[in-house]
């Protein structure tokens, strides 16, 4: 027996987004089909242009001080293997596809999860995919530019005849650590965000809670950062915290409005509304 094909349309789901197992399957693998579809194509894409995105990973390498650097200061990354060149570029190639189509992977899940999601909570979804985008975007930026200072604590220590020599595999699996680590944390405020607008937590909590979430951006930091350097940190935990104080600030206000409209939004578990203070005590 055949399974019904999904409502992909707005118009075809019923009016409370509710969908059966089998809809929920194919919708599934529907938005995995085109995420996959659009990270072939952007590997493929990548894989024209994978000198040009080794070079550009190169640089921070190239630009330590050449004491730092084995074979007379020459920028070389080494290879151990005679597939290794081959396997790098296949994985520089999807490293780079999937970087560069976040926008519709991210897009599609949002488009998964938001038929469960109530109507004024969609309309964020589009929001959210952009805020997504251009947050793990800035992560990766801030990763590149605090690689060369990772790389000069770390192999700074190579000193009494010890020269680093690192391997193009080794060199890039460092790299791809400090752009995941640097862009997934910057998703932070997004998560506080959207537990915040479907009322998991408030903002009045989010700012009683601030020395502990300080406290632990900077653990994370510490334990998150491969290289593990004051600055690395540093350059992780403090955006995070800015980050986070900007979420409050949306929490604040999104949680003033809601209780404009709701007059008994923000009072605490145990407190005693005044709904009844105009009405006439009965004798």
């Amino acid at each position: 027996m055949r399974m019904p094909r999904p409502a992909r349309a707005d118009k075809d789901r019923s009016p409370d987004g509710r969908m059966s197992l089998g809809e929920h399957v194919y919708e599934l693998r529907y938005r995995v089909i085109v995420s996959i579809g659009a990270v072939i194509v952007t590997t493929i894409v990548a894989y024209v242009f994978h000198g040009h995105i080794l070079h550009f990973l190169e640089q921070p390498y190239c630009k330590l001080p050449a004491k730092d650097r084995a074979l007379q200061g020459r920028c070389v990354l080494i290879t151990h293997g005679i597939l290794e060149p081959f396997t790098v570029t296949l994985k520089v190639s999807l490293y780079a596809g999937v970087l560069a189509a976040s926008p519709v992977w991210l897009y599609q899940l949002w488009r998964f999860v938001t038929p469960g999601l109530y109507a004024h909570e969609k309309r964020y979804a589009t929001v959210f995919v952009a805020a997504s985008v251009l947050l793990f975007a800035l992560g990766a930026a801030f990763a590149y530019y605090t690689l060369e200072k990772g790389l000069n604590f770390l192999l700074g220590f190579a000193s009494g005849g010890i020269a680093s020599l690192p391997t193009v595999t080794a060199y890039l699996g460092f790299v791809v650590a400090m752009v995941l680590v640097f862009a997934v944390s910057f998703e932070l405020p997004l998560l506080v965000i959207m537990l915040n607008l479907v009322g998991v937590v408030s903002a009045a909590r989010l700012r009683h809670s601030w020395r502990g979430v300080i406290m632990g951006i900077a653990v994370f930091a510490a334990v998150a950062t491969p290289s593990q350097d004051p600055f690395t940190m540093s350059a992780l935990a403090l955006p995070m915290c800015v980050l986070y104080g900007i979420a409050v600030i949306i929490a604040t206000v999104h949680d003033k409005r809601v209780a404009a409209r709701e007059p008994l939004y923000d009072l605490a578990d145990d407190e005693l509304s005044n709904i009844d203070d105009d009405e006439p005590a009965v004798t």
